[in-house]
This record gives C-alpha cells, structure tokens and sequence, in this order.
C-alpha cells in the first residue's frame, strides 16, 4: 500500500513537470522566465478577479516572455479597456496584445 501511493505520487508529479513546462522544452523561453510569465498571468488574472468592472472568467491571459496576449470576450468598449490597464499596469509585463471582442 505505501509503495502504491509513491508510485502514484511520482507518476503524478512527473505527468505535472511535463504538462507545465511544455514552453520550456520547445525553447521558446528558459525555466526562470516560464515562472516569471506564470507568476505574471496569475497576477493580472488575481488583479481582474478583484475589478469589478472586468468579467474575469470571460478573458484569457497568456503571457510569453513578457508579452501578455488577453483575448475573448468584453461586455464594453470600457472593459475592454480596463482589462488592458490592468495588464498594462502588473510588474514584469513588457508589451500587451489586447485581442478582447466587444460583444453587445
């Protein structure tokens, strides 16, 4: 039985080591700038989660060195923009792509 739960223990560890650091291994970005641009998505998410004006769970964030890409969907012209402040404003984002529709 002990043996057992290490077994799925290291299973489980080595399946979460190779689903999150998929950018890692293609080269596009090092280990410590991959946990730089998750510490960075989890922020601006945490940031939109707290504004009240931003649907948090209707906008995506991804971030690849630096670059903050935030797509889907808006209520307004005016959560569009405040999504992008948000972004704008979280410490380590370099350049922001704002590719959020407005839907009536």
């Amino acid at each position: 039985m002990k043996n057992a739960r290490i077994i799925a223990l290291a299973l489980l560890t080595g399946i979460t080591l190779v689903n999150s650091g998929c950018a890692v291994w293609r080269g596009q970005e090092t280990v410590g700038a991959y946990v730089d641009d998750k510490s960075i998505t989890v922020a601006i998410k945490a940031k939109m989660v707290e504004d009240k004006t931003v649907d948090a769970a209707s906008i995506n964030v991804d971030t690849l060195n630096g670059t903050v890409a935030i797509s889907g969907f808006a209520k307004s012209n005016a959560e569009k923009a405040q999504a992008e402040v948000i972004a704008r404003n979280t410490k380590g984002v370099r350049e922001v792509r704002n590719n959020l529709i407005v839907r009536p």
